[in-house]
């Protein structure tokens, strides 16, 4: 029997949604089967990776709950064989709905534990999508992705990785977070130097090949790699941070001392350029969106130090800000320099501090030279 809902139309698919479901902000239960209207972009990005990741992929869905992600990677990637998993059967009903709505011949429903599901059997593409941490389910997804398979992970507990709720991230990520202006890029590297960290386990490595704050979650897709080099190497890239609030000096250590007490973090890029240059927004269900973030990720440096803020920077030097673009093209005369995509005031830059502050004094509207 179908289950009672609505039908959203989601990029190139159909999905039969509970009518009483999430639409804005941060998703909240509301019913037996979660759906949040706004993570659609977040399963934008899903078709948009897995259309350049190659054909013939199998993937899993770990946490499905109507389908909606695996009915939209089974319709809109080609190639693609889709295990929708969930382990309440509620949730099965809307995902062979949502099957049969799309008349799918490539997914199939899943009614397993996701722990079971991943001791049984392996995919070239692990989704783990869960409501709130992924922490306790990482190892599991580990366990079911293939040998150089991509392992896609969500976190939307959002507070603790950015800093919010330090004790909570202590326990769940071991590591120190960072407060300010940095959280939510200090955030995003914490939930991937846990999965390093739990990578190397196993003795397998990894290599991110996009990696974003958005909304109100982290999300992170993984290329993993073989053996023990491998995970040395992603080791070796784990590092600490010291941030001097009142100076803004910021620095790195691969080890831990008194100086630099956040961390441990993933010091190393958060995407692939390569990869990322073979993906297209086109066809999306929020291209626009989808094709604005896609730019910022290709032009976006990668340095130790992290982001920078305009609002800092102001609060800092007492100054009104610049335009944040003509800033870019102003310091990229200096050094390498480019927005950042975890908010529209951030950017990065290897021009070191003692340099880059007299830069902004001068391009600040507030600069008589500027002015002239």
């Amino acid at each position: 029997m179908r289950p009672e809902g609505t039908v959203v139309r989601e990029g190139l698919t159909d999905i039969l949604v509970p009518g009483l479901h999430s639409v804005h902000g941060p998703g909240k239960i509301q019913g037996a089967v979660f759906f949040n209207e706004q993570m659609a972009f977040n399963r934008d990005v899903s078709v948009m990776l897995l259309r350049s990741a190659g054909r013939g992929l199998t993937v899993a869905d770990a946490m499905a709950a109507t389908g909606s992600r695996s009915v939209r990677i089974a319709n809109e990637v080609p190639g693609t064989e889709v295990t929708a998993n969930d382990i309440s059967s509620d949730a099965v009903a809307y995902i062979d709905a949502n099957i049969e709505l799309n008349g799918l011949d490539n997914c199939e429903s899943s009614n397993m534990n996701m722990h079971s599901l991943f001791a049984e059997r392996s995919f070239d593409y692990v989704d783990l999508d869960p409501f709130g941490s992924p922490a306790p389910f990482t190892q599991s997804a580990i366990r079911g992705c293939r040998r150089g398979g991509i392992l896609a992970i969500t976190a939307t507990d959002t507070a603790p990785l950015a800093g919010a709720h330090a004790a909570k991230c202590r326990r769940r990520y071991q590591s120190e977070p960072v407060r300010g202006y940095m959280c939510h890029e200090g955030g995003l590297r914490i939930l991937i130097c846990s999965i390093a960290r739990e990578l190397a386990k196993f003795d397998r490595g990894m290599r991110p090949l996009l990696s974003f704050y958005a909304d109100h979650y982290f999300r992170t897709y993984i290329r993993v790699e073989e053996g023990a080099e491998a995970a040395d190497r992603a080791l070796g890239r784990l590092g600490y941070l010291q941030y001097d609030k009142d100076t803004l000096e910021r620095s790195i250590s691969y080890e831990k001392d008194p100086d630099h007490q956040y961390g441990p973090f993933w010091i190393g890029p958060l995407h692939d350029k390569d990869f990322l240059r073979g993906m297209s927004a086109e066809g999306l269900a929020e291209e626009k969106r989808a094709s604005k973030y896609l730019d910022l990720w290709r032009n976006e440096i990668d340095t130790e130090v992290f982001v920078y803020d305009m609002s800092e920077l102001s609060s800092h030097t007492k100054l009104s800000p610049p335009k944040i673009d003509a800033f870019m093209d102003h310091l990229s005369q200096h050094g390498r320099a480019s927005k950042s995509h975890v908010s529209p005031s951030s950017f990065k830059t290897d021009i070191p501090l003692r340099e880059l502050l007299p830069l902004y004094e001068e391009f600040s509207p507030d600069s008589r030279t500027h002015s002239l």
